[in-house]
């Protein structure tokens, strides 16, 4: 036995060190965010705290707001949107053609994003019409905006969603409602997620089937001429390129994409 400090106290020792320097890191940020705000034009009143914009008065707590949101926009558009499903259906297809960068990922993710745009069109535009545009025009309290604009959001998910994924996430949270329309966000926005992820996989299936045919095709082909030696997915690229571009695979596919969605 060493004649050092036993175990358990050096980890309190070293607890309370982190701890210490912890203290001392959220000290100098808090610091550091005064000396920030002393230097920013900011007008301090009686009513409300502000920062002048263009002699317009602007409330800093909605800034932060405003920078948080456009901190979760990638976050949002992935939970909220089609843009899963379309962006993992590309990917099985980029894997079943065998092809490792063609198209690239952010051609890809281009397709993704715009092709969701194009699905989610009717949603934004409720979104503007009941939301944006009166809060614009100062009509509506921001809480009055989220509210309004969560609701089309809401409603195109659960017509994606299955009733199980919801039933689940409901039976998890304990969460007891009459209509799914009733369903909270933290619920409906996980089910929905489940369900986009179901059926991508079952679309990623069904895509790498005729792939997966000729594949099979070429390989017994070459083990029949003795051609062991010879990679048989260098010799079914070809054909399976072949085959997508005759069968229009881009229109079917898009398409297909476009009509799995219930709008």
């Amino acid at each position: 036995m060493s004649s050092g400090e036993p175990k358990p106290e050096k980890e309190k020792v070293e607890a309370k060190t982190v701890k210490t320097k912890s203290r001392k890191k959220i000290l100098v940020t808090a610091l550091l965010s005064l000396v920030l705000m002393a230097f920013l034009p900011v007008q301090a009143s009686a009513a409300s705290t502000g920062i002048q914009i263009n002699g317009n008065g602007v409330d800093t707590l909605e800034m932060i707001q405003m920078f948080l949101i456009l901190a979760l926009a990638p976050s949002i558009l992935i939970m909220t949107t089609c843009f899963t499903r379309i962006i993992i259906v590309l990917s099985f297809l980029r894997n079943a053609l065998g092809l490792q960068q063609t198209p690239p990922n952010q051609v890809l993710i281009g397709m993704a994003l715009f092709l969701s745009l194009f699905i989610m069109s009717p949603v934004l535009m409720q979104i503007n019409e009941d939301a944006y545009q009166p809060y614009k025009e100062e009509q509506i309290t921001q809480e009055q905006f989220v509210q309004r604009a969560a609701v089309p959001m809401k409603e195109f998910m659960l017509k994606q969603t299955k009733k199980d994924d919801l039933n689940l996430f409901l039976n998890l949270s304990k969460t007891e409602i009459k209509s799914a329309e009733e369903a909270p966000l933290t619920v409906v926005i996980p089910a929905f997620m489940t369900s986009e992820l179901r059926r991508a996989f079952l679309i990623g299936f069904l895509i790498f089937i005729p792939f997966l045919i000729i594949d099979m095709v070429v390989s017994s082909t070459l083990m029949s001429m003795g051609m062991i030696m010879l990679p048989p997915a260098i010799i079914s690229l070809p054909f399976k390129l072949l085959l997508f571009v005759l069968v229009d695979g881009w229109g079917l596919l898009f398409k297909t994409l476009v009509a799995s969605f219930n709008m």
